[in-house]
Parts: structure tokens; C-alpha cells; sequence
């Protein structure tokens, strides 16, 4: 991993690596932000008992956040994933189950460290909006929260907007309540734990401006109108006080852009599906394989986006890649940085070597594990070994397992060189044995540079 500076500019940083869309007041922030470290939270929601690569971005923010000498704080949506958030999406969440939200919420906490552990910082604060949320009434919520809410001003919030009229069935009161919730989340941070910045996806920007106008309405307006002590009778005391009630409840919010593809299409997915940052959902080596894929229009936001590298060290690779695009440097450096900055540099050093394995041939100098990895998503046949024993014919294997349709095409593959058998060429002179296989139980085939399938030899 590249070495971390010890400290940045927070917003300046986050401009450059194209992570600052929106701010609710940048010069304050800029000033609140020097005055001392500032403690900045966002949320993730527990939809899933993992978390996509569309997640990461911000969690990088979050690194960076600590990388600037402030406190990053996790919020697991525990409590306002019992609603369910409506942003970004065309249709009502499904309700999940409290013990689903619970086990989802458990698998998800370790990315966080390890995140932060790859980039070389401690673990950030991590807190279960349910904590405080569940203890929240609904008379309590009504008559604290809600009465502070214009239903006018939510209605006009994209999030609803999208909803009343873009859906049939427009927007059930669950979904409408859910800006209330994330609200009632930064004041109790605020109040409770001195959280005084939140930032979100772009989709987050009306949740995050309710919650900064719910702050001063119970931090400086209720005071000053409800609770006004006696001895504050005079125009100039109230004066004195305001000022002060504001500073106290000085509270910002950002948001980071979401991220596309410079082709159109979906960010996060891969041929076989959504790229997830936990092993069991995407292993290294196909988490490795999805960065070095990256466009070459994509391929310098992305590092600016997903690595820690510096200015330098991007801009370097990037002049690199525009005199000899063939060379993929910049592609490499992404995926290797970010599979270690995610998985370590263990994982990420593996994942090298198996796809420099599968180019070149060389299938056994991988071990078990680094094998398997890379050749989890081929197609599978399976045989048992005792046919082993005399030889079973090539031709027959291609058949079976795909890569060719009938002996006569597999004869036309073979004579035109395009077969390997663990990653060498084969002719189909010989059967296949004992001898021709990986690990004692494996055997690959592959036609051409793209189309492979794996026997599995079982007893």
C-alpha cells in the first residue's frame, strides 16, 4: 500500500479524487473543519449480509475523512432499515425481518475495519442506529420530530416526488416517514456524540438537509421560543444567546457523486452479477479481475475513486497509459491496490499470480486455494476417477463439458492448436490419465483464449 500522509485537506482531497458533489455551505465546512477534528458520519443501510462495490465509495470518503485527522463514524441503519430507504429506487423496499436486519448487520460490520485496516488506519466508530431509534415512541415521534416537518417541503424532496408521480401505486406512509428517521439519526448524533457533518450519495442530499434543519430547530428555536430562562428578558441577551445556540448546533452535510460507467452501463457488475466486498460473495481473484477489466475511459477516475495513490503516482500512470494503452499499467495498478486496500496484500498478490498462471500456462505453480479461485466461474462437468484408468478421450471431454459440439468439431479445434489442457496446448494424441491432473482432483480445459471448463474427478 502506498504510505499515507499524515494529514490532508479533507475537502481539497475529496475534490480531486472527484468525491465532493454537493455541500450544504463549503466555506463553513472549510472553516469548521479547520477549527479542529470534527467527528463525520454516514450510513449503510442492511439490505444485504454484504456490501457492493457502489458501498465503497463512501467508505473510501470515510478513510479519507480519517486520513485528514478527523473521526469517521459508521451508522448501521439497524433501526431505519426496518423502513427501508426509498431513495433510488422504483419500487417499495420489501420488509425484511428484524432477525434478518440483526444477522445483516453483523456480516456487514467487518468491512469497515477491514477496509481501515488495508489502508493502514484503525478501526472507525462503529454504531447501530437501532439503539436509539427503537426507543423513540410513536407519540414521541409525532410530537418531537414530526411537528417540525413541513409535509409541503417533504413532497417536494426528489425521493417523494419521484414517487408520487412516477408510480402507480405512489408512496406509502412507511417510505414518506423515511427522511424523519435519518433526521432524528443526525440530531442524536449530534446531540449525543458531537457527529457534526453527514455525507451520503448524491440520492442522500434531501435526508441530509432535513437532518440539519431538524438540529436547529431543536437546537436553537425551541430554545429560544420554549424554553427561554427568565433572567434572558432583554433584545440583547436574546441576541447573545442565539449566537451562541448557533455555533452549538453548527451542523453540514456533502454528498459524493454516484458512480457510472463513461459507456453507460452499471458500475458494480460483472458477468456474473454485482461485485460484493466479502470473499464468500466475490472471491479476490474475481474481485482483482473486475479492476483490471475497467475501461480505459474509466481507468483514471477510478483510481483517484478506489486506491489511496497520490497525485503523482496517478498522473504518472496515466501519461503511461496514454502513450502505451496495450500495457494496461494503469488497469494493474487499480486492480492490485484495490484488492489489497479490500482484501490485503496476501489476496491481492495471489490474485497476480493466478491470472499471470492462466496466461501463461503455467496452472501448476498455482496452490489449491489460488486455483480454485481462478476457475471459480467455469463451467463444471464431473467423472469419477476410476475412469482414469485407461485414459478417457479428449474429444469426449470437450464434448462434455461444452467446448465442442460434436467430434468433429473437436477434431477441427484440436488440429487448429486451440486446446490446452491445464493451460497447455493439446493435440488429443494421448487420453487423458492419472497424470493430467491439478491438485490430485482437477482437470482444465480451455478453447481458445476465453472458453473454459473444468472436470472435477471424484471417487
Amino acid at each position: 500500500m502506498p504510505e499515507t500522509p499524515d494529514k490532508i485537506d479533507l475537502l481539497e482531497e475529496l475534490r480531486w479524487r472527484g468525491l465532493l458533489h454537493q455541500c450544504t455551505d463549503e466555506a463553513g465546512l472549510a472553516d469548521h473543519l479547520s477549527e479542529g477534528a470534527r467527528r463525520i458520519y454516514c450510513g449503510f443501510d442492511p439490505t444485504a449480509d454484504s456490501l457492493t462495490i457502489g458501498n465503497l465509495v463512501p467508505i473510501m470518503t470515510l478513510v479519507h475523512v480519517a486520513r485528514a485527522g478527523h473521526e469517521p463514524v459508521v451508522v448501521m441503519g439497524g433501526g431505519t432499515g426496518l423502513v427501508g430507504d426509498p431513495s433510488g429506487k422504483s419500487d417499495e423496499r420489501q420488509l425484511m425481518r428484524r432477525e434478518q436486519i440483526e444477522a445483516n448487520v453483523n456480516s456487514q460490520r467487518p468491512i469497515f475495519g477491514g477496509v481501515f485496516d488495508g489502508a493502514g488506519l484503525g478501526e472507525p466508530s462503529i454504531l447501530n442506529n437501532l439503539d436509539w431509534l427503537g426507543k423513540v415512541s410513536f407519540l414521541d415521534a409525532l410530537r418531537d420530530v414530526g411537528k417540525h416537518f413541513s409535509v409541503n417541503q417533504m413532497m417536494q424532496r426528489d425521493s417523494v416526488r419521484d414517487r408520487l408521480h412516477g408510480r402507480e401505486q405512489g408512496i406509502s406512509f412507511t417510505e414518506f416517514s423515511y427522511m424523519i428517521l435519518q433526521a432524528l439519526d443526525f440530531a442524536h448524533l449530534h446531540l449525543t456524540h458531537k457527529v457534526t457533518v453527514q455525507c451520503g450519495g448524491s440520492d442522500q442530499w434531501g435526508n441530509i438537509v432535513s437532518g440539519i434543519d431538524l438540529i436547529r430547530r431543536l437546537m436553537v428555536e425551541l430554545p429560544m421560543t420554549r424554553q427561554r430562562p427568565a433572567w434572558l428578558s432583554t433584545e440583547a441577551g436574546d441576541v447573545v444567546v442565539r449566537e451562541e445556540l448557533e455555533k452549538r448546533a453548527a451542523s453540514f452535510g456533502f454528498t459524493m457523486p454516484l458512480v457510472t460507467k463513461a459507456d453507460g452501463g452499471k458500475f458494480g457488475k460483472s458477468e456474473s452479477g454485482a461485485v460484493w466486498l466479502t470473499a464468500d460473495r466475490t472471491s479476490p481473484y474475481d474481485y482483482y479481475q473486475f479492476w483490471l477489466n475497467t475501461a480505459d475511459a474509466d481507468v483514471g477516475r477510478f483510481l483517484r475513486t478506489f486506491t489511496l495513490l497520490d497525485r503523482a503516482t496517478i498522473e504518472d500512470l496515466l501519461q503511461h497509459h496514454e502513450v502505451q494503452p496495450g500495457q494496461r499499467l494503469a488497469q494493474k495498478a487499480l486492480a492490485e491496490h484495490a484488492t489489497a486496500l479490500r482484501h490485503g496484500e496476501g489476496e491481492a498478490q495471489g490474485a497476480i499470480q493466478a491470472a499471470a498462471a492462466l496466461f501463461s500456462g503455467e496452472l501448476s505453480s498455482l496452490d489449491c486455494d489460488a486455483l480454485e479461485a481462478a476457475i471459480a466461474d467455469a463451467p463444471r462437468i464431473h467423472h469419477p476417477r476410476a475412469m482414469l484408468g485407461t485414459g478417457v478421450p479428449l474429444l469426449d471431454l470437450l464434448i462434455a463439458a461444452g467446448l465442442a459440439s460434436s467430434k468433429r468439431e473437436a477434431r477441427e479445434f484440436l488440429a487448429a492448436g486451440a486446446i490446452r489442457v491445464n493451460g497447455q496446448p493439446h493435440d488429443g494424441s494421448r487420453p487423458i490419465t492419472a497424470d493430467d491432473l491439478l491438485h490430485d482432483r482437477l482437470t482444465v480445459l480451455k478453447r481458445g483464449k476465453k472458453k473454459q471448463a473444468v472436470v472435477r474427478w471424484t471417487d
